[in-house]
Formats: C-alpha cells, sequence, structure tokens
C-alpha cells in the first residue's frame, strides 16, 4: 500500500480462506481525513463463529505439530515485517497518525517479536523433579491452552497484535485475531503477511469489525479456551466477567495513570526530556503515558518553566512529514476526548500552563497543541486516564509525599523517577505500586523480550512478552511414572 491509495479489499481471513461481508467500514487518515486509508469488511457474529470453530478444529493438529515447524513460521513471518518495515510504517503513520519515525520502528518491533518467539518455539522447556516415592519420577511439562481470542487495541496496531500472536503461535495453540475498528488495514496487511507463512488452514484467523458483535461473539463463545485483550478498564472488566463464568483463561491490560516523579537532585533538563517522550510523543496515546509528573518543591517551578519552553517548541503536524515531533489524534472522537479534559481541567481550576487548543494545518486533521496544567491531587485529571496529549504537574514537599501521591491511584503500571540518589531509586523500585518501574527514563518505552504489565487495576492475568508469555499460553501439566 502507498501514499493516496485506497486499499479495496480487506477482508476476513477465516479457515485459509478470504471472506466479504454484509457490512463494511472505512478508515481515514487522520492527517488528512479526506484521504480514504482503507475500506473492510466488518465480520458478524457468524462469521466470528465459524473462524473459533476453524481454529477448534484445527488446533489438534497444530498443537502437535514440531517446534521447528513453527519456529520457521515465526521466523517467516518476522523476515517479512523486517524487510517491509518502512512501507508497514508508512501504513501505519496514515492510518493510526504516528510520526513516520515511530510508526517504522513499531514495525520492525513487530518482526523483532516473531523472530523472538520463533526461539522461543525451540527451546520450550520443561522440569524433571525426584519425588518423594522411591522409583517414581515426576515431569512438569508445557502444553498449548487451546484456541486463543486475541483484541488488540488501535494504538499500536502492528507491535501489540505481535506480541499476543506470536507467542500464542509459538507454544501450539490456534488464534482468533480481532483488531479495533479504526486499523483494519494495519490488522489485515498483519494478516495478509500470516497468511503466507504455510500456517495450516484454520491455525490463524482474522475477524475485522465492532467490539459489540465481533468481539462479543469471542468473548463469549465456548470454544475459545483464552482471551487476550488490551483496551479500557470498563470494556476489559465486562470481559473478565463474561469469561470468567465459563472459566475461560484471561489476561488483560486495561492501560494505566502513569506518574514520572522528579526529584530536587535530578538533572532537570533530562527530566524534562522524560517527561516530554513520555507524556506527549504518540500524543499521549500510549497506556503508559506519564499524565502525572509529581515534582519535588524546590524544582517544581524551574522544572515547569523549562518543560513549557519545551511544549512551545514542539512540532505539531501531519505524521508523514518530515521534522515533525506529534501527529495527529486517531480520530474526531478522540481529539474531542482530550479538548473536553481541557474543559474539566479549567473548571477544576487547575491552573493551566500551555497548549489545549485546536491546531489547523495545511490538511484537514486532528490536531492539537500538548496541554500542561498545574493540578492538586483531587482533580479529575489527576486521577482518571485520558488517554491524549494531556499531563498534569503535582507539588510534592519531598520523595515520600512524591512516593506517597505516585501511588494514590486504583492504577498501576509504570511509574518512574528522575534522580542521581541510589537510595531513593531503589527504594522506589521496591515501594512503586506498579507492574514495571523506570529511572531516569521516560515511562512509555519497554523492551519486547521483557515482561510487560501492570498491578492493582492496570491488568488481570500472566504477563505478556517475553519467556513470561508462557505462562499465559500454556498450562501445566505434572506427569508421575513409576520407574
Amino acid at each position: 500500500m502507498i501514499h493516496g491509495e485506497i486499499h479495496q479489499n480487506v477482508r476476513q481471513y477465516i479457515n485459509g480462506r478470504w471472506e466479504t461481508s454484509a457490512t463494511t467500514g472505512v478508515s481515514a487518515n487522520p492527517s488528512d481525513t479526506s484521504e480514504v486509508v482503507a475500506e473492510y469488511a466488518r465480520a458478524d457474529r457468524r462469521q466470528v463463529e465459524s473462524a473459533i470453530r476453524a481454529a477448534a478444529d484445527a488446533f489438534s493438529h497444530w498443537s502437535h505439530s514440531t517446534p521447528q515447524r513453527r519456529a520457521d513460521v515465526l521466523d517467516r513471518i518476522g523476515t517479512e515485517l523486517l524487510a517491509r518495515k518502512d512501507e508497514l510504517g508508512l501504513l501505519l503513520a496514515r492510518e493510526v497518525g504516528k510520526t513516520l519515525p515511530e510508526a517504522v520502528a513499531e514495525a520492525a518491533r513487530a518482526g523483532q517479536v516473531f523472530k523472538f518467539f520463533a526461539g522461543e518455539a525451540l527451546r520450550g522447556g520443561g522440569e524433571n523433579m525426584a519425588s518423594l516415592r522411591a522409583g517414581v519420577q515426576v515431569d512438569v511439562t508445557r502444553e498449548p491452552v487451546g484456541v486463543a481470542g486475541l483484541i488488540t487495541p488501535w494504538n499500536s496496531p502492528l507491535a501489540v497484535p505481535a506480541t499476543k500472536i506470536a507467542p500464542a503461535l509459538a507454544h501450539g495453540n490456534c488464534v482468533v485475531f480481532k483488531p479495533a475498528e479504526l486499523v483494519p488495514a494495519c490488522g489485515w496487511t498483519l494478516a495478509e503477511i500470516i497468511s503466507r507463512a504455510a500456517l495450516p488452514a484454520g491455525v490463524f484467523n482474522l475477524v475485522m469489525g465492532s467490539g459489540r458483535e465481533a468481539g462479543q461473539a469471542l468473548v463469549d463463545s465456548p470454544l475459545v479456551d483464552a482471551l487476550s485483550f488490551t483496551g479500557s478498564a470498563r470494556n476489559g472488566e465486562r470481559i473478565l466477567q463474561a469469561a470468567a463464568a465459563r472459566r475461560a483463561k484471561v489476561q488483560l491490560e486495561m492501560g494505566g495513570k502513569n506518574a514520572l516523579v522528579v526529584l530536587a537532585d535530578a538533572d532537570i533538563d533530562h527530566a524534562v526530556d522524560c517527561a516530554v517522550q513520555g507524556a506527549y510523543f504518540s500524543n499521549g496515546q500510549r497506556c503508559t503515558a506519564s499524565s502525572r509528573l509529581i515534582v519535588e518543591a524546590a524544582v517544581h517551578d524551574a522544572f515547569v518553566s523549562r518543560l513549557r519552553e519545551r511544549l512551545k517548541a514542539l512540532k505539531i503536524g501531519h505524521a508523514l512529514e518530515r521534522g515533525v515531533d506529534v501527529g495527529p489524534l486517531v480520530d474526531e472522537e478522540r481529539l474531542a476526548r482530550s479538548l473536553a479534559w481541557v474543559g474539566i481541567a479549567r473548571e477544576e481550576g487547575a491552573e493551566h500552563v500551555w497548549g489545549g487548543e485546536p491546531l489547523q494545518r495545511a490538511t484537514a486533521g486532528h490536531y492539537m497543541s500538548p496541554a500542561l496544567f498545574l493540578a492538586q491531587p483531587g482533580h479529575r485529571i489527576a486521577r482518571e486516564e485520558i488517554f491524549g496529549p494531556l499531563a498534569c504537574v503535582l507539588r510534592a514537599a519531598d520523595y515520600d509525599e512524591a512516593l506517597a501521591l505516585c501511588n494514590d491511584t486504583p492504577s498501576g503500571l509504570s511509574a518512574g523517577i528522575c534522580t542521581n540518589s541510589l537510595k531513593h531509586a531503589m527504594h522506589f523500585r521496591r515501594h512503586a505500586e506498579v507492574g514495571m518501574t523506570m529511572v531516569n527514563l521516560p515511562t512509555a518505552g519497554v523492551d519486547f523480550h521483557a515482561p510487560f504489565g501492570g498491578r492493582k487495576g492496570s491488568g488481570y492475568g500472566p504477563r505478556e512478552q517475553g519467556r513470561h508469555a508462557a505462562e499465559f499460553y500454556t498450562t501445566v501439566k505434572t506427569g508421575y511414572m513409576l520407574a
């Protein structure tokens, strides 16, 4: 797909065949809303159920395939993703609005994830232990779970699906993949690459459509053994309740209200860099974005002043334009929500520092200047996930108050601290109530081979990524044998 081309034939992939649907949808370029990126088929419940049955029928064969076969398939997918990273990055930038360098990096990451899990397919793993009884042998092995329903978000439409699909296939599961409706072209392109990787029919299936119909059909089906979902807390809770009723395995990643703590001994310029990257790159549309900047009182005013100057210098524009720091928000609804949060902040008495206005550019798009407020801990902008380019600064008297503010949230995904104190850095890593901590780094930005996930309201179930993915995509079997 090239710039300016309409992708005419974005269809479902079910049981090894491409299918049309009764209804269709359109995705537009958020940098230039006059440009259609994709026309796509929208799956109905019948098609989703057909995909699930195909996956269930294929499971017996794929689950007993050799590790080498699974590794070869995943390696082939990863190789093509890496070879086409520039093309795929261009597509991603057009459909989501990420800047082109960010988009190309995400496409490369997706390829690297498949390559990593090609290795995991070969490594496998088991355990042999001595029995408490003489002459008895004990073996602990891992087996695939079954049919995995994978529901992914729009903000990382190549990397997040790769993080779910690759381990599912590596460990011998069959997949029904439902990407977010906003990113059908990215979902279809990834599926098209996977479809040519010599997988048996039914092992991998793509269904596109609404969460209300296509997503709910996945959640409700008794043939879906495991559900992995990345998205809003509200939808995650619904999935958990529905899946628990039929005892399906569940993995949820539901965002966060992440804090970056800046202590008085920090390198302030570096702390500002961490804040800008964590809070505003990708327009804050990342679950790990740092929308709470908790700053020790001694450097509060200096930090705010320097951060304001950095925000004023950011270039906001078309995602494909050279030198752009931040592209548009993904669609009109998300732009409206972010602008509404600016209004809420003002109404509650938060002090406006910079930004928060809609912007006009050469092309019609969903542009907004990055917003910064000084807030109090009780303000909604300091309590609720915004998922847009808005951050607030909270003043803390000292490290102890900063840590308390950091933990004063129902979420617990990522938290960072900028400091030159080893004592405070080590204490923070141990006592921050999150799944991931960052020291002198932005809260957003993780390695694909390390476990990813949160605590409290941010996540449920085993961690994603790396070797820890096996905890979700396999089940443990203990075998006893008299020698």
